[in-house]
């Protein structure tokens, strides 16, 4: 990541969109006790980490982390979570990514959620991408962003320099 000229958001930034996105998750959620974070593997997991330690700052809302596993080359595949569906029946939910590109993984990822009863469902991205296949759209997004179909955005929120970058 050597070229500095591509990146969309640094470090600071990124917290900030963090920050901004939990209070955003709270607004929605003021009445709840808990909200369940379901993160898509692997940045959107981190992401989702990362949420809930900035939701638990700024609220009582006790935020429940949720590792969603779908494997981004068969979506249709088995999604697996970390938590089973009773612990999250009935309650508020929000499926995080870290891009949306073209809407596939968060698409299979509404669709696992579906077959279970929530009282309220609601998505959160990071980097939101003009370029959607399915009919899915963030509720929460940190950056909303029009590229060309051969960009990547690629997200690093590991180690102590947080960066997405265009490539």
């Amino acid at each position: 990541m050597t070229a500095t000229n591509n990146v969309i958001l640094n470090h600071t930034e990124i917290n900030h969109k963090i920050r901004r996105i939990a209070f955003q998750i709270y607004e929605s959620n003021v009445y709840e006790t808990e909200v369940i974070l379901a993160g898509i593997d692997s940045n959107g997991y981190i992401l989702a980490k990362k949420l809930k330690t900035a939701l638990s700052k700024i609220s009582d809302i006790n935020p429940v982390l949720c590792k969603v596993s779908i494997d981004k080359k068969n979506p249709s595949s088995e999604i697996k979570t970390s938590i089973n569906q009773n612990d999250y029946k009935n309650k508020s939910l929000v499926l995080i990514d870290d891009v949306l590109n073209s809407g596939t993984t968060l698409i299979y990822g509404v669709k696992h959620f579906l077959n279970v009863p929530l009282k309220q469902f609601k998505t959160a991205v990071l980097v939101n991408r003009n370029h959607k296949k399915y009919p899915v759209k963030a509720d929460f997004k940190g950056i909303s962003l029009s590229t060309s179909l051969h960009e990547h955005v690629n997200v690093v929120l590991e180690g102590g320099n947080f960066e997405a970058v265009l490539e």
